[in-house]
């Protein structure tokens, strides 16, 4: 999907009209047309704005051109899994389990891994395997660089 798609989309399952939208987040109905007929974007700071008010990331609202992981343990992000700021909004590096509030769950690689051997290991994948894969993974992200 398109941004201008997802924008009509979200704007609609709100309920809103163009015009209602554009006073929310500060700019002209013209503005939020030209997005939905695909003529342009929002820049940055309104893609922020659309973020916190849609309540979904940026990559989402321009169509997730990009499959983010979280920067600290690996997992795949998406809108659900994303950690946000204390004033609400994304923040696209990192998952919610690894940083909530503003603040970093694990104060170390080791710590990091032995959660993960515990809660990931089953029948299928050893405890001696998931912490393999921990190892090999966790130093290329860029947290733990």
């Amino acid at each position: 999907m398109d941004t201008k798609t997802i924008l009509l989309k979200l704007r609609t399952q709100k309920g809103l009209s163009q015009d209602e939208l554009a006073e929310k987040i500060f700019v002209t109905r013209q503005a939020v047309s030209r997005w939905e007929n695909g003529e342009t974007i929002p820049n940055t700071e309104t893609l922020k704005l659309l973020s916190k008010f849609f309540d979904v990331s940026i990559n989402t609202l321009l169509g997730s051109p990009r499959q983010l992981i979280c920067q600290c343990c690996g997992m795949p992000l998406d809108d659900s899994t994303i950690s946000k700021e204390t004033d609400g909004t994304f923040n696209e590096e990192y998952c919610k389990w690894c940083y909530t509030d503003g603040k970093f769950k694990y104060s170390g690689k080791e710590q990091l891994i032995d959660f993960c051997v515990e809660h990931m290991a089953n029948e299928n994948w050893t405890a001696e395997q998931v912490r393999a894969h921990m190892e090999a993974i966790i130093p290329k992200l860029n947290h733990w660089k």
